[in-house]
């Protein structure tokens, strides 16, 4: 039986196991080994202002979750998905599409005018995007610079 949900504090350990798990393997490789970075990585998106945190339970357990924020911008309000994943033996069988037609019918109810995220362009999740109507921003630039040796 699934469930779509709006996910609280009250399932953070499953949200924090679900993420750990989710980019542990190929292709990201995520060592998330430190449970207290881990821990205040999803406390840190997962509870911001106008933190929005949607859940989909496969026999009551969390299999795909979506953490983001409601952002306002001049052209309207949008749902910035900071982290989406979904349990590794679920993907690439259509669960994370069918969890974003949720997620696009949750927010759209909401009056809210689109989904905002970024991803790498060299990961799968480049292609699940693009494959589920979103379309890439050419002149929009992530920048990034290490200070710690």
């Amino acid at each position: 039986m699934e469930e779509f949900i709006v996910l609280d504090e009250s399932r953070f350990d499953e949200m924090a196991q679900l993420y750990k798990v989710s980019f542990a393997g190929e292709p990201w490789n995520d060592d998330w080994s430190d449970p207290v970075q881990l821990a205040e990585y999803v406390r840190e998106i997962s509870s911001g202002y106008n933190a929005l945190n949607f859940g989909l339970l496969i026999d009551g357990k969390l299999a795909a979750m979506s953490l983001g924020m409601i952002r306002h911008w001049w052209e309207g309000t949008n749902y910035n998905i900071e982290e989406l994943c979904v349990a590794p033996e679920l993907q690439g069988r259509g669960t994370g599409t069918a969890f974003m037609g949720l997620i696009e019918n949750e927010i759209r109810s909401r009056g809210l005018c689109g989904i905002f995220l970024q991803t790498d362009s060299d990961k799968p999740s480049y292609r699940f995007y693009i494959k589920n109507g979103f379309k890439e921003l050419d002149q929009h630039v992530s920048f990034y610079k290490r200070v710690k040796e």
